[in-house]
């Protein structure tokens, strides 16, 4: 265990987590996206796990994860087929998350679904969650750390 590091966060995520560069994309997929086969495509090359919701990895991943300030779809999730503006509880509570890492509001843009799976393809890694509601699927692209005292 380490101070300060939610535990959830394994070495092999934080690996992935520290070599991404500002701009490079982390996807969190629920349990029914492709998440072995895109994840293949990915800059990582393999698919990472962690075994709860999707909030909770969120959580997790966004405590020690910037997100970026400079892009207007800094973070995403994936659309519901056919009704792009509705929100499920999945996303509300990811949104939740989002909001609380990043200090104030930050919406969620809503991503088409094979969009989506585009993304995920070009994207740094892909963690699958054990998240079994629909559409508990997030992308979420990296910032920057600025230097003390900025």
């Amino acid at each position: 265990m380490l101070k300060n590091i939610n535990p959830l966060l394994n070495a092999d995520i934080l690996q992935a987590l520290r070599a991404m560069g500002h701009g490079d994309d982390l996807i969190i997929a629920d349990t029914n996206f492709p998440g072995e086969s895109v994840a293949r495509q990915t800059t990582y090359g393999k698919l990472l796990r962690i075994d709860r919701s999707s909030a909770e990895v969120a959580a997790a991943v966004l405590s020690v994860y910037p997100l970026d300030t400079f892009v207007d779809d800094a973070a995403a999730r994936m659309e519901v087929v056919g009704s792009a503006d509705e929100i499920l509880p999945v996303m509300e509570e990811v949104q939740a998350e989002v909001d609380a890492a990043h200090g104030q509001p930050l919406k969620l843009v809503s991503i088409e679904r094979y969009a989506f799976y585009e993304r995920a393809k070009k994207a740094f890694a892909v963690i699958q969650t054990h998240e079994r509601r629909f559409y508990g699927c997030f992308a979420f692209r990296k910032g920057v750390i600025p230097p003390d005292g900025e």
